[in-house]
């Protein structure tokens, strides 16, 4: 098994993400908060059960198997490599500005518009600090350091990063699928509710990837994006757009395809990943030539 991790640590990972999460989530797709075949029911804590129904298998799931693969693949080295990413907070202040304002701002704007222009006075706006850190805690942790901080770094050492996140979008989305059969996907079940999701997540991927990349792969920025959406959704969502509370995905998504489309058209596909230096190199080499003539070799 070792010798098979280390051979292909990208698809131990994602094998081992997804069947350890939906392991750990198969009591809860059971109960009465999901299918129904088992008579349990999950507890409330905050409001919801997905704390104590959703949260144990999305901690076994992409941060458990990037510890499990990075401690086959790479040993001590590559754990304190890994893990030091989660302590890397030293960004521009615009960045955390973008992370905490960026995507609450795009959900205004798109939700203003498909809304027709009636947005109502929101009544938890109190509620969406205390959350936004609850969500950094619970989701953006159990989350970011297997998708982005394992995933995307490894795939972009091998392919270009549009490529990177073309392959590591779908992979997030599939994930997530077998919580549309429990009271997570409250009104978005169905196959056109799972289809606007996996375009969100492709899309949103996308400005995932290049926050990552900007910031020098800071993960704390981003997970302060990826709980940015589920916070602003959860809190606010339902009361400034009331209208909109059964379409928040799909609506979600196409703000999502629009923000992509840009980055990928302003970055040229780079999505903010530095360019590789043996692809500068023979630029300058080509301009040094051209104004001073060809350099000497002893």
């Amino acid at each position: 098994m070792s010798s098979l991790i280390r051979s292909h640590p990208l698809a131990a990972f994602f094998t081992l993400a997804c069947t350890l999460s939906w392991l750990g989530w198969v009591n809860y797709i059971l109960s009465n908060q999901g299918l129904g075949i088992i008579d349990v029911d999950y507890p409330t804590v905050l409001g919801t059960t997905q704390l104590l129904g959703v949260l144990p298998g999305a901690y076994l799931g992409p941060i458990g198997s990037a510890l499990i693969v990075t401690a086959v693949v790479d040993g001590r080295a590559g754990l304190r490599a890994w893990a030091g990413r989660l302590f890397r907070w030293r960004v521009g202040a615009r960045w955390y500005a973008v992370a905490l304002l960026a995507v609450p701002a795009g959900l205004m704007v798109v939700g203003t518009v498909f809304s027709g222009g009636r947005i109502a006075a929101p009544s938890l706006l109190g509620a969406y600090l205390p959350l936004l850190v609850l969500q950094l805690v619970t989701t953006g942790l159990a989350e970011e350091p297997g998708w982005r901080d394992f995933a995307l770094s490894r795939l972009q050492r091998r392919y270009s990063p549009l490529v990177s996140a073309a392959i590591l979008g779908p992979v997030w989305a599939v994930w997530h699928y077998p919580l549309f059969l429990t009271d997570w996907a409250e009104g978005n079940r169905g196959w056109a509710g799972l289809l606007a999701f996996t375009v969100f997540c492709v899309s949103f991927n996308v400005v995932m990837s290049w926050m990552f990349n900007r910031t020098n792969e800071s993960l704390p920025l981003s997970m302060l994006m990826h709980v940015s959406v589920n916070t602003f959704v959860s809190v606010l969502w339902a009361d400034l757009f009331p209208g909109l509370a059964s379409v928040a995905i799909p609506v979600m998504s196409v703000g999502s395809v629009v923000a992509a489309l840009a980055i990928i058209t302003l970055t040229r596909g780079r999505l903010g990943h530095p360019v590789p230096v043996e692809t500068v190199e023979p630029v300058e080499t080509a301009v040094a030539v051209e104004r001073h003539g060809a350099p000497l070799h002893s």
